[in-house]
């Protein structure tokens, strides 16, 4: 059974290019590589340059679908829904593949007041339920950002939770704040990667105050944010980020392993 990696951090920070980048690096690698997108504001196809419109609409958003699984169609009576609806037929039929990596856009939760305690939070972590302790291949999810969704998600199952952090005080105390929620889960392996770093005083500031191992300090570099521009993915510009996010890649699976 593959490995199961959530990728979190504060908004901005680069864990959706984090999680195309090691999404192509595992299947490269001759892993079976599912990436879920679970931030509200998907965008992790276009990481792989793709086209939002390509991919359909995310699945927080197929009202009809939900309302059947969850059981709050026009036919239920009252506003009881299922807590654990049936899922598993979902990521077969909603999956794109693309660059060897089968990518499924769940999407989250964004109107005011929504949670566990509704039928779209039923249903999102029903699907992520599914996907971490059921399915088989190395699964990578781009998580929202901030805590909240830690907070929502059912994620016990993940093998490792990274944290992406960049030089500053908000991105450094949210870092530490998921990977705090993280442990209390049980998730074994909790560790950063530090990005957009200009200079080795950020290194030594950004390590000093995280609470967790750092997998990588990774450059600022102008070509990836050029290449999001194009709408290109930075695996295919940026040889740095590549090189580096493939030695962390490496780190991160020497961690799982030895604590499994």
């Amino acid at each position: 059974m593959g490995a199961k990696i959530a990728i979190g951090g504060k908004g901005g920070v680069g864990k959706t290019t984090v999680c195309a980048v090691w999404a192509q690096l595992f299947a490269e690698d001759g892993l079976d590589v599912l990436a879920i997108d679970a931030d509200p504001n998907t965008n992790l196809a276009l990481a792989f340059g793709i086209d939002s419109s390509k991919t359909g609409e995310p699945l927080i958003k197929m009202k009809q679908l939900i309302a059947e699984r969850t059981g709050t169609t026009r036919e239920a009576v009252g506003a009881y829904f299922k807590l654990n609806p049936e899922v598993s037929d979902l990521p077969e039929k909603y999956q794109v593949k693309l660059n060897g990596v089968k990518l499924l856009i769940l999407g989250g939760i964004t109107q005011a007041g929504a949670g566990c305690a509704c039928p779209e939070g039923a249903f999102l972590k029903a699907l992520l339920t599914h996907t971490i302790l059921q399915r088989q291949e190395l699964v990578l999810v781009d998580l929202a950002a901030g805590v909240e969704f830690m907070g929502r998600a059912s994620i016990q199952g993940i093998d490792a939770l990274v944290v992406i952090a960049e030089p500053g005080r908000r991105s450094i105390e949210t870092a530490n704040n998921i990977a705090k929620m993280g442990q209390q889960l049980g998730i074994k392996t909790v560790a950063a990667i530090a990005n957009k770093i200009t200079d080795t005083v950020q290194t030594q500031t950004i390590k000093s105050q995280l609470t967790m191992p750092v997998l990588a300090n990774i450059n600022y570099i102008p070509a990836v944010q050029e290449a999001d521009l194009r709408s290109e993915p930075a695996f295919e510009v940026g040889g740095e980020l590549v090189n580096q996010l493939r030695q962390a890649k490496n780190e991160l699976t020497s961690l799982i392993e030895c604590k499994q």
